[in-house]
């Protein structure tokens, strides 16, 4: 049973870190908001250039199947049939390789979440058809609260095709009661002239305008923010650096003081740097160490006097799961046999209960916890052949037999070691577990 969640790190966090094991471990309902600006399947390679601040800042946003386990197919295919149907309608293998890469950390990112919770997925027209209907499949269609379009002018090249001057963010709420505060952009020289015409009265001498609200207009979902040129103070260099401006509107909107915003792909850190502005608490995660190192000087830039940062590379040990008793107790054993009715949960052969070995489906050291909902038992056989690969390896390994069928737990969550928590079968995009 779940105890009342709070965040297991500590705030101005920055772990370096593939994020799915991270996020993994941490504590469910424990963040208010999300901002993930995720490799876009652009099909290019990515470096900041050498004397920048970012030097040595780089990724690769190519996408195979050699890149991703195959074998995250077969849970997929057992588990979340949403998913694997929005997957096998991809076109190509790159655009399924990173749709197997991305479905398992949004499904993640949504536990973590909490129940008041937002989550913005910046992408761009590559692929972000498909991430709205994996995200449907996890949120439910009716919580998709905005499709924000970030408009900006640049240059570009001179492709037989009409100029390519935005990003999409896809807005999404956990539930349907959520943390929202109001924007107004100001009133646009022409709109304001507008008005005034229509709205003047004279009064005892004195001209007044009316029905004009002095906050502005409120914000829609086409926001004109400028890209970040070769001169701008708060460029470092990063390759797919977003402005400051643009974070700061998003976090002024899903959040309020005090509360926590999570980057599981912060790059250069500027959700991390407005999130510091703007007095809410924040964690970030990425790959690269070169974030770490971003954070604290461009905070240091900014004035930050009071902070104290904590770069961590372990993984986080959930505490919101309640005391637990020892994963492989007389209890768990049994209560794991009756459940898998005797049955070794990869192969299925039936077995004395001496012969069954208690066992993590996603192990410790991959952010796995010792909650009986990630215990399952195996047989010698498939104990040995799983070793420390992980539970999607095993059912590749028995995958050429069609009488394998691993069991799941009915109504509770399981997470194979890609990290995809394994509900309702029947899910549907209308009604997200």
């Amino acid at each position: 049973m779940l105890v009342m969640a709070t965040s297991n790190w500590v705030n101005e966090t920055m772990w370096t870190s593939d994020n799915l094991p991270v996020l993994r471990g941490m504590n469910s309902d424990s963040v208010d908001l999300i901002y993930l600006d995720p490799p876009f399947n652009s099909n290019h390679d990515y470096a900041a250039p050498i004397g920048s601040k970012a030097a040595g800042a780089e990724f690769k946003d190519t996408w195979t199947l050699s890149d991703i386990d195959l074998a995250w197919l077969l849970d997929f295919e057992k588990n979340h049939p949403v998913l694997t149907r929005i997957i096998n309608a991809t076109l190509t293998d790159s655009d399924k390789a990173y749709l197997i890469y991305m479905a398992p950390r949004l499904l993640e990112m949504h536990r973590v979440l909490k129940d008041t919770g937002s989550i913005y997925l910046h992408c761009d027209p590559t692929m972000s058809h498909y991430l709205k209907l994996i995200m449907d499949s996890i949120f439910g269609r009716y919580r998709l609260r905005n499709e924000v379009i970030w408009h900006y002018r640049r240059w570009t090249g001179k492709a037989k095709r009409f100029q390519r001057l935005h990003d999409v963010i896809l807005f999404y709420t956990k539930n349907d009661y959520y943390q929202y505060n109001v924007l107004y952009d100001p009133y646009t020289e022409r709109s304001l002239e507008r008005k005034q015409h229509y709205h003047t009265r004279i009064k005892d001498g004195d001209v007044y305008v009316t029905d004009i609200d002095p906050k502005g207009v409120r914000a829609g979902d086409v926001w004109f923010i400028p890209v970040l040129n070769s001169q701008s103070k708060e460029r470092t260099g990063y390759p797919t650096q977003k402005p400051l401006a643009l974070l700061e509107r998003i976090i002024k909107a899903s959040s309020n003081e005090g509360d926590v915003v999570l980057d599981p792909f912060c790059g250069c850190a500027t959700a991390c740097v407005a999130a510091h502005n703007l007095n809410r608490q924040w964690v970030g995660i990425d790959i690269s160490p070169k974030a770490y190192e971003l954070v604290r000087e461009r905070i240091q830039d900014a004035g930050g006097l009071f902070y104290s940062l904590t770069q961590r590379f372990d993984i986080p040990k959930r505490t919101d799961l309640g005391k637990l008793p020892k994963y492989n107790c007389k209890e768990n054993k049994t209560a794991l046999y009756g459940e898998q009715e005797g049955n070794c949960n990869g192969c299925r052969e039936h077995f004395k209960i001496n012969n069954l070995t208690v066992d993590h489906i996603i192990a410790r050291s991959v952010g796995g916890t010792d909650h009986l909902s990630n215990l399952q038992l195996l047989c010698g056989y498939c104990n040995s052949v799983k070793g420390s690969f992980g539970m999607e390896y095993l059912l590749w390994k028995l995958g050429s037999d069609s009488t394998s069928k691993p069991y799941y737990k009915p109504g509770f969550p399981h997470y194979p070691s890609d990290g995809v928590s394994v509900m309702n079968a029947q899910m549907s995009v209308d009604e997200p577990y």
